[in-house]
């Protein structure tokens, strides 16, 4: 099957973005046993603020329950399983798209964060994870002193 993509060539990040998600699709397929069904990645989006990054992950139809999120090295995995329902045996599919199967996605962020304060919530199929940076990399304003004199005179007049 071919799949046509929009290229974009003046977009850097969409570049690397792309090429990211191949790099996982590759890594994901090397780790898929030869008697599982084949995984496959979320769409994430990953967003930065002053003190956390915000992980989006589109999950609908997923229980929060079957997903487990692990944090390892400053990567975070956000894996789990959705299981084929059996209520259509005896019928044929003529299209389905809708995934099923192991699904694995891993995201190494930058900066040391504090993984005892990272919040995770889902709401209407998208999984939304808090993850605050360490105190020692959040950006710090730092105050400068200034040791000058005031010198008061009396105006005199020219």
């Amino acid at each position: 099957m071919t799949y046509l993509t929009r290229w974009n060539s003046r977009s850097p990040r969409r570049v690397l973005a792309e090429f990211d998600r191949l790099f996982d699709d590759m890594l994901t397929m090397r780790e898929q046993v030869a008697d599982s069904p084949p995984a496959w990645n979320m769409a994430i989006d990953v967003a930065e603020t002053e003190a956390a990054y915000v992980v989006e992950a589109s999950v609908p139809g997923i229980n929060p329950d079957d997903i487990e999120i692990t944090l390892a090295d400053n990567t975070l995995t956000i894996t789990g399983e959705t299981n084929v329902t059996n209520e259509h045996e005896e019928e044929k599919f003529y299209l389905r798209e809708r995934r099923v199967g192991r699904f694995s996605r891993s995201i190494t962020l930058p900066l040391q964060i504090n993984a005892d304060a990272i919040e995770a919530n889902c709401e209407n199929g998208v999984l939304t994870l808090t993850v605050p940076k360490a105190e020692a990399v959040k950006p710090q304003r730092i105050m400068i002193k200034s040791n000058q004199k005031v010198i008061e005179g009396e105006n005199q007049p020219a």
